[in-house]
């Protein structure tokens, strides 16, 4: 328990001076809701705006090679690390941005925020996704389930990141807070 100078009701304070979640599912259940579907399909269009320019990156390989006649496909051993790379800067490049989304969560009308309210930023953008990769990757795609049983639709790599997931278009209801940079 600590004392709580920060007034003059001189109360004492028993929650350790953490600030309470900016996003309570009971008080703003709109925040949450159909927020695990979208989710999913913003995942699938993130999918796709990676892909597309890893395969073009590929096929520029292979028309290289041939054009090198065969010289050119030791760049292969390089789109695999780049790929890697480019997923990452993606998703850090976008969550760190304005907008707190990438484009398949700005398409589904999704926001990711911290728990206490702040916008992402690109670290921890790129670290979100590492560790859904990693999360899925070791301990199986069922992993995804535990966002069916919790009230803020949270994955287990938004538990330990301390992200949430909301619906952009209804986070007018709750105050913000600023960026802290």
């Amino acid at each position: 328990m600590s004392y709580s100078d920060s007034g003059n009701s001189g109360a004492w304070r028993n929650d350790g001076g953490v600030p309470p979640h900016a996003y309570d599912p009971y008080l703003h259940p709109e925040l949450f809701r159909g927020v695990a579907t979208r989710r999913v399909f913003a995942f699938l269009i993130d999918l796709i705006v990676i892909s597309v320019p890893v395969i073009l990156g590929y096929l520029f390989i292979a028309v290289f090679g041939v054009v090198t006649l065969g010289l050119g496909w030791a760049l292969f051993w390089l789109a695999w690390p780049a790929s890697v790379i480019w997923a990452i800067v993606y998703y850090g490049a976008c969550i760190g941005g304005p907008s707190s989304a990438t484009i398949g969560m700005r398409v589904m009308d999704l926001e990711l925020r911290t728990w206490y309210g702040a916008p992402g930023y690109f670290v921890l953008g790129a670290t979100h996704a590492v560790l859904f990769w990693v999360s899925v990757s070791f301990l199986s795609p069922f992993v995804v389930l535990v966002g069916l049983f919790n009230g803020r639709r949270r994955l287990l790599h938004d538990f330990v990141l301390g992200t949430i997931v909301i619906n952009n278009s209804e986070r007018a209801a709750v105050p913000q807070a600023s960026r802290t940079y």
